[in-house]
């Protein structure tokens, strides 16, 4: 069993293409009022014995192909990393996790390298309900394909 997968929004690609060389990117962006209520509501159920998106994919409830269409970019590159082992928050993660947290970096280096994201790119984690975190099984988002700003919140 692999330790993660990984999600590339915008587009179904065979592995082994390039994002950049094969597909004209749009972005198409959420709103933060969007992500805060969404944040919000997976609060409340948070805790409750309903399974995630990400592990109905992962038990393979739901069909799905690692690299997956999507339409919640918030860059013209937005790609996922997630463990299969379901971790709600980083903030629940153990100190025996650090192997898997430590790799979970490790791919997404790796698939921003591939994806041509050599002038740079942002990893974000977020944490609970003031940390915007929509779905509670923890995951790394890679945004690149542009210059960022800051503040990002």
């Amino acid at each position: 069993m692999t330790a993660c997968s990984i999600l590339l929004t915008r587009q179904v690609l065979p592995l082994g293409h390039n994002l950049r060389r094969d597909l004209p990117v749009k972005t198409v962006c959420s709103s933060t009022r969007d992500e805060v209520r969404l944040a919000q509501e997976a609060s409340r159920k948070y805790g409750k014995p309903e399974p995630t998106i990400f592990s109905k994919i992962i038990d393979k409830t739901i069909p799905a192909v690692i690299i997956y269409e999507d339409d919640k970019c918030l860059a013209p590159v937005h790609f996922l990393v997630i463990p299969r082992i379901p971790i709600p928050r980083i903030s629940e993660a153990h100190d025996d996790d650090a192997s898997l947290l430590g790799h979970l970096l490790i791919v997404a280096k790796n698939v921003a390298k591939k994806e041509g994201l050599d002038e740079g790119y942002r990893v974000v984690i977020n944490d609970g309900k003031n940390g915007a975190q929509s779905v509670y099984h923890l995951h790394i988002h890679g945004l690149g394909g542009r210059q960022m700003k800051w503040p990002p919140g």
